[in-house]
């Protein structure tokens, strides 16, 4: 397959939006599925987890590679429950483009800012499809608005709807000015073009208008034949317009109903159209593994050096599955790779190209692929795999901090080893799960992305992996940090008998914001050599892992700056050690005089609710220490945003249906962290783990 007709996108959007109804109808039109499974049915063949079918929901980014128009899309299907952000993320870092799937009655939604955020962090070019325009409420023209004014997008209608809501038939094809009516024959796959009827001409020519002024701006021979007013070539609008899609300027902008099949074939055509191929995507930036001040630039060939990102594991009883997006170079099977972020040496022993949970097996793959590899022993999310002779390290993948815990233990001693083997399994697996053991309380404690996210993990444990356990009610994920600038000085000496040792250590610590990189700052400020320079990387290890821990509640410590100011040596008995135990305690010294102070992860909320309700709900939010952001109202729907202390939202889901009779809805996704008021800290404190 040429490189130029391989297209790598994800499609992304708000819970129920309809990613995944319109990915079963890219398998059915392309022929990759005879019968077009359900969502509603649990039929649906990318959610192909017991969890998913049972719930209706996507879980787990699920990968597909399906044949249109001579070009070969590699698609994957990512979840849009804010529990399970770290799937799109991870996806999204190895896609070159992506369709964002919008609900036409609701337009962007809490969690449709989030995953197009993701998208623009890795310069994503993107679609966008207006789905359920035969859902009651249904509004392309808000649809296209809340994109402009929510997500500062530059959204370009290519389609516009024929009817609306129930009478929802087709669209105008604004690029080629046909109607497209679609029949109830066979899902959609039978359809009639007309020509354009009188009542839609106004709204058709400004449609028309607007788009092929914004194609012009990117072809100067499109702009002159647009103002002789010459008949224009739908390819070279098309050319125009992709050139300006792929540079993230705009966003094409189609309409349909996934579930009736209306506007999936054409969705497909924008996707080879407009969509970037591997070679439209700027090269890809990585370091020199021994050097890293050293850029290395990867580029998307075949016959160039193997490079490529591993982006997913899934843990499988034939062993691990790990999915791989290669940026240069070809891989084949029985080949020996190494992981630069290991330093270690792999086997690849057998190279699938996947289609959900089956598998094709191939001989190799090349520069633009997404495949799934087995053999692998080592290799985690986020790691770099090249040739030994061509030592590279690509940008890695961040993953968000958990915000809920709970403890963890099996019922019966027997499955206390099956246990902890499965809680590593699911960290190799979900880089946003964490399990750490607790020697002072001898409890094991499980932390992920929420409520929804640590249930999921307990039937998968329970339900797959065979083991039976208890899990305690979720709490969580608190943080400390500190308000004031304090001084600790500290030395430590010892004598063994032999040679002794010797540090000292005089550190300050003061609140500092985090920022995306560091939680906490350390910094050598020391002179005169003071601290011999040997020295001081022990002593910064030592005050960093003295933050692993508040004194407060021993939960981990953020917004920090460290400082060490001072100290002194011993000629003979200074050692690493010594400035390591020094640091540590130098920093809890200070610790105690700094104004430690509890942090909780305050949640960003959507509420969706019919006007009747409003009142009670805003009240119920108000004692939940919520701050209401806005609210507005579109026909008889009041919708309510708020940020929200997590500790507040356990159980809302049951509230909130009690107190509205099942109407209303609400979707949250983490936010910041903030001081825990002293009363609330108080109770808090008391009952921690």
């Amino acid at each position: 397959m040429e490189l130029n007709k391989i297209r790598n996108i994800g499609i992304m959007a708000h819970i129920d939006a309809g990613k995944t109804t319109v990915t079963e109808r890219v398998l059915y039109f392309t022929g990759k599925t005879y019968k077009i499974g359900e969502v509603h049915n649990g039929t649906a063949v990318m959610d192909y987890l017991q969890e998913e079918q049972e719930r209706g929901i996507t879980i787990t980014s699920a990968a597909t590679t399906c044949p249109w128009k001579d070009h070969t899309i590699n698609l994957i299907d990512t979840p849009g429950h804010v529990d399970f952000t770290v799937e799109v993320e991870r996806s999204l870092r190895v896609l070159d483009g992506a369709v964002a799937v919008f609900d036409a009655s609701e337009g962007v939604q809490a969690q449709s800012e989030t995953v197009w955020h993701q998208a623009q962090k890795y310069n994503i070019p993107c679609l966008c499809f207006i789905n359920k325009m035969d859902k009651l409420g249904a509004d392309f023209e808000m649809s296209i608005n809340s994109l402009r004014e929510k997500l500062h997008a530059v959204p370009v209608p290519m389609t516009i709807p024929v009817g609306n809501q129930d009478d929802f038939k087709g669209f105008i094809d604004l690029l080629y000015l046909k109607m497209v009516i679609f029949v109830e024959d066979k899902v959609g796959t039978k359809f009639a073009e007309h020509d354009i009827p009188e009542e839609y001409a106004n709204e058709v020519e400004e449609a028309r208008q607007y788009m092929v002024e914004t194609a012009a701006d990117y072809d100067e021979d499109l702009m002159e034949k647009y103002f002789a007013e010459e008949n224009l070539d739908p390819k070279q609008i098309i050319a125009a317009l992709r050139k300006a899609t792929i540079q993230g300027k705009i966003h094409p902008t189609f309409c349909g109903s996934a579930l009736k099949s209306i506007g999936s074939q054409r969705l497909l055509d924008a996707i080879v159209d407009l969509l970037p191929s591997p070679l439209d995507r700027p090269d890809v930036e990585g370091v020199d593994p021994k050097n890293t001040d050293k850029i290395i630039m990867c580029k998307c060939d075949p016959n160039g050096p193997f490079a490529a990102l591993a982006f997913k594991i899934a843990s499988d009883q034939h062993g691990d599955l790990t999915f791989l997006r290669i940026y240069s170079g070809t891989l084949k099977n029985g080949m020996r790779v190494l992981n630069t972020n290991r330093d270690k040496k792999e086997n690849i022993t057998k190279i699938c190209q996947m289609h959900a949970n089956s598998r094709i097996m191939r001989d190799e793959a090349k520069a633009g692929d997404i495949v799934a590899v087995v053999g692998l022993k080592n290799t985690l999310t986020g790691d770099t795999l090249c040739l030994q002779k061509n030592p590279i390290v690509l940008g890695t993948i961040e993953f968000p901090e958990p915000v809920i815990s709970a403890a963890i233990e099996p019922r019966t001693n027997a499955d206390r080893v099956k246990l902890a083997e499965a809680l590593e399994t699911l960290k190799r697996e979900d880089p946003s799960f964490r399990a750490t053991f607790q020697e002072d309380t001898g409890q094991t404690i499980i932390s992920g992305m929420g409520e929804l996210h640590l249930e999921i993990l307990q039937h998968k444990i329970i339900r797959d992996m065979k083991i039976d356990v208890r899990v305690g009610r979720p709490r969580v994920a608190y943080k400390e940090t500190i308000t004031l600038l304090a001084r600790g000085d500290a030395k430590f000496e010892k004598q063994t008998g032999g040679r002794g040792h010797y540090g000292h250590v005089v550190l300050t610590i003061e609140p500092y914001p985090p920022n995306e990189k560091e939680n906490i700052i350390i910094e050598d400020k020391t002179s005169g050599g003071v601290i011999p320079k040997e020295f001081i990387p022990a002593a910064i290890e030592g005050a960093k892992s003295a933050c692993g821990g508040g004194m407060l509640a021993g939960y981990p410590m953020e917004g920090i700056k460290i400082c060490i100011i001072d100290g002194s040596s011993h000629q003979v008995d200074s050692s690493e050690m010594a400035y390591q135990q020094a640091a540590s305690m130098a920093f809890n010294q200070a610790l105690d005089e700094a104004g430690p102070v509890l942090l909780e992860p305050i949640m960003k909320l959507e509420v969706v609710t019919p006007e009747q309700y409003y009142g009670v709900i805003q009240g119920d939010l108000v004692r939940k220490r919520a701050e209401i952001t806005d609210t507005h109202q579109r026909g008889p729907v009041r919708y309510i945003h708020a940020k929200v202390p997590l500790a507040e939202m356990f159980g809302y889901a049951s509230e909130l249906r009690s107190a509205t009779q099942g109407r209303a809805g609400y979707s949250m996704e983490a936010d910041s962290y903030a001081i825990v008021p002293s009363q609330i800290s108080k109770k808090v404190l008391e009952t921690s783990y």
